[in-house]
């Protein structure tokens, strides 16, 4: 058995994208690991360059201007990156630029690779979510998160990224999967008030015209954190790569975890997940086999 990672990379420096850590994460779990860099205005592909592990194989691409209506270049390019990838590799490993996977979940996700290899119905493995919010301190906790997607995806040229590459489908089919017991930690909403605005206005830039990414921001310089819904306060440890960013942390921002700004219906539909541990209504890109 042999498991490829694949991601893809623009601006990373600009953005301050994780994506250094993102991939050395994933290494102890993968045989190659396919990094597509797209032409940046920063030096993306000294930094990739600069992890240095044999694993790692750097491609380069041009990203295509005329695909920004809902960041449908990010599913091209993450199809790019997932053709280059090994044709004897049974599983294809994909995380993307913010996301970054704890060490303690290695052990599960090769454990269920193996486990699922030779069982063709089952297409990807499910991962759960833990989206960081603000600070290193605080996640997300309502149904404005995605609470699960697919990571690991068999080796089948017939599924593909699907819209904005959050998930995988084949043409408009969900893929069949298995939930492991392993978490993506996604750090896209961790960055200071002025680079998380820097960071907006950028990558808004793949979903909408000039016109609507002026007016998302506007004069603003500083991203307003306050205008949450529901977090609450992380209560366990981070990924050992994460921690040379978390000591750099150098802005506060104060958050209210009491404070529950939902509508009626949002409101009903929170607490009821908080009792019974189910998510009703729920948009999903894929089957889970039980």
């Amino acid at each position: 058995m042999k498991i490829s990672g694949f991601t893809i990379i623009k601006n990373a420096v600009i953005n301050d994208y994780p994506i250094v850590e993102a991939i050395t994460s994933i290494l102890p779990v993968v045989d190659e690991m396919i990094v597509l860099v797209g032409k940046s205005d920063d030096d993306t592909l000294g930094l990739m360059r600069s992890i240095g592990d044999p694993k790692i194989k750097i491609h380069v691409s041009e990203w295509d201007p005329n695909l920004r209506k809902g960041g449908a270049v990010l599913a091209v390019e993450t199809n790019k990156a997932f053709a280059l990838i090994d044709p004897n590799s049974t599983w294809a490993f994909y995380i993307q630029g913010d996301e970054v996977v704890h060490e303690k979940y290695h052990a599960a996700i090769k454990e269920a690779c193996c486990q699922y290899q030779h069982d063709a119905q089952v297409e990807g493995l499910l991962f759960k979510y833990v989206h960081f919010y603000g600070t290193y301190d605080y996640v997300g906790d309502s149904r404005k998160w995605y609470n699960k997607e697919v990571r690991i995806i068999r080796n089948k040229k017939e599924i593909s990224a699907y819209k904005d590459a959050q998930g995988f489908r084949k043409g408009a089919t969900k893929i069949d999967v298995k939930q492991i017991a392993a978490s993506v930690y996604h750090y896209g909403w961790v960055k200071s008030p002025i680079q998380m605005a820097k960071k907006i206005k950028n990558f808004s830039t793949l979903w909408h015209s000039d016109e609507v990414v002026a007016e998302i921001l506007k004069d603003n310089q500083h991203w307003d954190f306050t205008a949450y819904d529901s977090l609450q306060k992380f209560s366990g440890t981070h990924p050992l790569v994460m921690q040379s960013r978390i000591d750099a942390q150098n802005w506060k921002i104060e958050i209210d975890t009491t404070r529950k700004n939902f509508s009626f219906k949002d409101r009903i539909l929170y607490y009821f997940e908080k009792l019974t541990g189910v998510r009703p209504f729920d948009f999903r890109n894929f089957k889970v086999i039980q």
